[in-house]
């Protein structure tokens, strides 16, 4: 039976995710959330409150709001979220805890070691901003990728913990900088797209759309996107293209609200600010564009392969997983708008390669990036960490 809070028994095993805010949770974890409720888990979510609370209490699961300072760099705010967090940690006694991005992971690891956590599973769902290489990076930024690095070996040296990567270029660099024993790591590819959900349909009627789903950040290629949809129209290239997404405070690299404005009131793109149906933003698209610098494997792109629509994305980790280039879309490298200017060209001269890609994109993604699959993964890597803790029917 799992221990209880004060080391007594207790009737379910307890899984715990800290995640930075609840709207990232319900996006992206929230099927791994159902599949541990129904294995017979309490399940307790752990997140910044941006509003979306309510809709992890509406599948049965618990939220506990715990706000991360995700862009500040202070060593005052850390030093109460971590305490925060070591509090969590001794309150819920989970059997299972499950850390994803950076801040969760290295606070979240360093609480539950605290707390002598049976099993615990650390998401590296992409590099972030530390890593993301700059044009002229000051000593400052070299400081902190240097502290960062510390953190994360500091964080994921534990025989009860297992680091998830969600492509083999990521999981690379951790085992080259000696920051986690490769036999500790796992890769499981994305948050798991509903191809249920997200279905194709044909190419709509009327002058093409391009669309770019990401928050507004700089590193997601929003600049070099603009740049391109304005050299297009320049060229008399009939289409529209549009921003969909909010801009992230918390995120260093956020594209100003006002910038976003201006390129509205140009004319050169729409910004459509965040949306919830995202179905029908692809189903409304002709091509998806996602010039990112890195990622880890972005869902956007995997729901829109799974809608049926090609990509246009950068050659780098975590995109090119998703998209194959010349198969289901377009690869061009990063931070190069005039050749993301040329393959969007290519990509709106022929709505017949456009349908075909789309097609091959939607089997690329059912074969592996399917929901499913993922959660089965995450199942299966629980079940290895938990043992005989795992719950029975008869528990």
């Amino acid at each position: 039976m799992a221990r209880g809070k004060a080391g007594g028994a207790r009737r379910r095993p307890k899984a715990l995710f800290v995640v930075n805010s609840d709207w990232f949770f319900v996006s992206h974890r929230l099927a791994l959330g159902r599949a541990l409720r129904d294995a017979g888990f309490e399940v307790v979510v752990a997140a910044g409150p941006t509003g979306d609370g309510p809709a992890i209490e509406a599948e049965g699961l618990r939220f506990e709001p715990l706000p991360f300072d995700r862009g500040g760099r202070s060593p005052a705010n850390d030093a109460r979220t971590l305490a925060r967090l070591a509090a969590l940690y001794r309150r819920e006694a989970p059997d299972l805890a499950h850390h994803v991005t950076i801040k969760p992971v290295l606070y979240g690891s360093l609480a539950a070691r605290l707390a002598r956590a049976p099993a615990v599973v650390n998401a590296i769902s992409g590099l972030g901003f530390v890593f993301i290489e700059r044009a002229s990076p000051s000593p400052r930024d070299a400081l902190l990728r240097a502290g960062v690095l510390a953190a994360y070996r500091l964080a994921l040296d534990s025989a009860r913990a297992r680091a998830v990567f969600q492509n083999e270029d990521d999981r690379a660099f951790f085992v080259g900088q000696k920051l986690v024993d490769p036999a500790r790591t796992v890769i499981v590819r994305g948050s798991g797209v509903d191809t249920g959900r997200f279905r194709p349909s044909p190419l709509p009627a009327g002058d093409p759309l391009v669309v770019l789903p990401a928050r507004m950040l700089w590193d997601k290629g929003v600049g070099e996107f603009v740049e391109a949809a304005r050299a297009l129209r320049a060229r008399g290239v009939r289409a529209r293209f549009a921003l969909v997404g909010a801009p992230d405070a918390g995120n260093p690299a956020s594209v100003p609200h006002g910038q976003l404005e201006a390129w509205q009131r140009e004319g050169v793109v729409e910004w459509w600010g965040h949306r919830r149906d995202m179905p029908a933003v692809y189903a409304s698209a002709h091509v998806v564009a996602l010039p990112s610098y890195r990622e880890g494997l972005p869902l956007a792109l995997a729901e829109a392969s799974a809608s049926g629509r090609a990509c246009v994305t950068t050659d780098v980790p975590g995109c090119r997983d998703v998209v194959r280039g010349g198969e289901t879309g377009w690869l061009v490298p990063a931070r190069d708008a005039r050749a993301l200017e040329r393959a969007l060209a290519e990509a709106l001269a022929d709505p017949g390669e456009l349908a075909r890609r789309g097609e091959a994109a939607r089997g690329h993604v059912q074969n592996g990036f399917s929901r499913e699959a993922v959660v089965a993964a995450h199942l299966r890597l629980y079940r290895e960490l938990l043992g005989p803790r795992w719950p029975t029917p008869a528990s």
